[in-house]
């Protein structure tokens, strides 16, 4: 078994460099969305081996033989590439890490990142996460995303031309979108060379802009059913091959403020494997591969 260990790395992010920056995107936690990672004060060997998700603590509850290094927090390829440099390869130092997994954006991946990104695919296994979130430019400008659909595309091409596999991360449920306006961001990817996706709810949590919007009842949170169903959709137009890495996310809890029916995890999948037996449906099931 191969399990994933989140880091936080002690990044930042574009969208926060200034002081009236300091939310990022609409949505994005405090913690930069690695509420769950390790303590960035520790450095990422530590993190590795001594958290609470760490080696030491999981060896002894899991029959697991290997782990993923998973950089999660903020944007992980936005640092000097020597800095970028030093804290992977300590990662892949640590026994029994066999991987990297790179939470980051397509504008944060210049050609000397896509250097060392080759230089480390040919150490290790590693694949890069992007946060599209939406194809829709106007959805994009709303959040506050800071880059392009087209950035996106040529992230993808530059990192398929030395092999790394992409995950992309798509949010159902962002303000202004309808089922349609989701259902197009699922149908560009379909046709795009990545490995996997990752799909969220839309989480509102507390210390973003999201929140205020929220407050101010700007837009309405998707119901479980509208979730359910939208992702079954989803699903059925994904390629066959593409690996499903999330199908519902997680929301803190000290600090999630909706939706509350996200916290049960587990209903949410059994509902969604529910959703497809009703149909008698399949991931890919409406794939063209056009």
């Amino acid at each position: 078994m191969v399990y994933k260990i989140p880091v936080d790395a002690g990044f930042s992010c574009p969208n926060r460099e200034s002081a009236s920056e300091k939310f990022g995107c609409i949505f994005c936690s405090p913690r930069g969305s690695g509420d769950f990672a390790g303590n960035p004060n520790l450095s990422i060997r530590e993190q590795l081996i001594n958290s609470h998700k760490g080696i030491k603590k999981l060896s002894e509850k899991h029959s697991i033989n290997k782990y993923i290094a998973y950089f999660q927090a903020y944007t992980n390829t936005y640092a000097p590439i020597e800095e970028l440099r030093e804290k992977y390869f300590e990662a892949i130092s640590v026994p029994d890490v066999v991987g990297l997994a790179i939470a980051t954006r397509p504008d944060c991946l210049g050609p000397d990142v896509i250097k060392l990104l080759d230089e480390l695919s040919r150490k290790t296994y590693v694949w890069i996460e992007l946060g599209l979130q939406s194809i829709h430019e106007k959805t994009a400008t709303l959040i506050r995303r800071g880059y392009s659909l087209s950035c996106f595309e040529q992230a993808v091409s530059n990192l398929n031309n030395i092999g790394i596999d992409i995950v992309c991360h798509l949010i159902f449920g962002l303000p202004g979108e309808n089922r349609e306006d989701m259902l197009a961001s699922v149908k560009i990817i379909s046709k795009k060379n990545l490995q996997g996706v990752k799909i969220h709810s839309l989480h509102v949590l507390e210390d973003t802009r999201l929140a205020e919007m929220y407050q101010h009842n700007t837009f309405d949170i998707l119901t479980k059913d509208q979730y359910i169903k939208i992702v079954v959709d989803a699903l059925e137009l994904l390629p066959p091959n593409f690996v499903i890495h999330r199908m519902t996310g997680d929301g803190p809890k000290d600090i999630l403020i909706a939706p509350k029916w996200s916290e049960n995890k587990r209903d949410v999948l059994d509902s969604i494997r529910n959703e497809l037996l009703i149909r008698d449906s399949w991931q890919g099931k409406l794939y063209n591969g056009t």
